[in-house]
């Protein structure tokens, strides 16, 4: 077995042999009946929100949904447990003002780090 191979399988026994998971919590915002009735005082709000998640490292990525029908868009959070993330998601102005429905859920990250949970 040449040094390289070893090296590989090494490297996968120590990625396999971690306990930790890396969880992000996806908190999608699905339009209720009201969801035509956002003014822009609330979209600046919800960006507000946004920009205060981001300020506290609990934001990873969000962004408008295109082509999912009910789906206002997504919200993943860094968050220490899924009741956590949900408390989050509850002052959600959108969701705060009943225009948005909030659903989560977790996400088990899969990436090079922990070989993409090989």
């Amino acid at each position: 077995m040449q040094i390289a191979q070893i090296s590989i399988l090494l490297k996968h026994k120590k990625t396999n042999n971690m306990n930790t998971q890396k969880l992000l919590y996806v908190c999608v915002l699905e339009k209720t009946k009201t969801y035509n009735k956002i003014n822009k005082a609330l979209v600046i709000k919800h960006v507000d929100f946004l920009r205060e998640l981001d300020d506290n490292g609990q934001l990873a990525l969000c962004g408008i949904s295109k082509g999912a029908p009910g789906v206002a868009g997504m919200i993943l959070l860094k968050a220490e447990n899924i009741d956590e993330a949900k408390e989050i998601c509850k002052l959600e102005p959108l969701t705060e003002a009943g225009h948005t429905k909030a659903v989560i859920s977790t996400l088990q990250v899969a990436d090079r780090e922990n070989n993409y949970l090989l």
